[in-house]
């Protein structure tokens, strides 16, 4: 009695075989309609495949977000420095000296007298270039400052009014003061 059902009912001949291969396809389509349920293995290493996918994309995101900010920053750099290089004033044949700090550290940067009164009076004004210091007009230094207020180290306000409470204000300062 080893036979399946189905072969010992042909055998008795209560079914044809044409009976036979239409029920075992009606099976089959039954089969393959409701689908078989996963198994807990599958369903696990689904949920994994899944979780490192989305682990994937948001590291990729996170990625791809750091090299935008990494070209924003060097497309600001290099703006700052095709500006400061395209308005720089030209400092040949400077022989006044102007002190200045860059930091903790004091600097002297060589000048002539025009450009010297230019950089008192505060329409000239002094800003870093990698490891350069150039001359700039005010309206250029307010620029770089806007964009990065580290580059520049010298830009002298006009003081239109002076303090009320300023008891040294009757004496000014000589703008030729050297130091």
């Amino acid at each position: 009695m080893g036979n399946s059902l189905q072969e010992q009912l042909l055998k008795a001949g209560l079914v044809n075989e044409q009976k036979l291969k239409q029920t075992r396809s009606d099976k089959r389509k039954q089969v393959k309609q409701t689908g078989r349920q996963p198994t807990a293995e599958e369903q696990a290493a689904r949920q994994a495949a899944e979780r490192a996918r989305a682990e994937k994309l948001a590291r990729d995101r996170e990625l791809n977000r750091q090299r935008q900010e990494e070209a924003a920053r060097r497309a600001a750099e290099n703006e700052i420095r095709q500006l400061i290089h395209t308005h720089r004033v030209v400092r040949d044949g400077g022989d006044l000296a102007y002190n200045f700090t860059d930091g903790t550290a004091l600097k002297r940067l060589y000048v002539n007298k025009d450009q010297h009164a230019r950089l008192v009076g505060g329409r000239l004004a002094i800003v870093r270039q990698d490891t350069f210091y150039e001359l700039v007009p005010a309206e250029i230094a307010e620029r770089v400052q806007a964009r990065d207020a580290s580059l520049v180290l010298v830009l002298n306000r006009a003081r239109d009014e002076a303090s009320t409470d300023d008891p040294y204000a009757e004496y000014q300062v000589p703008d030729d003061l050297m130091w």
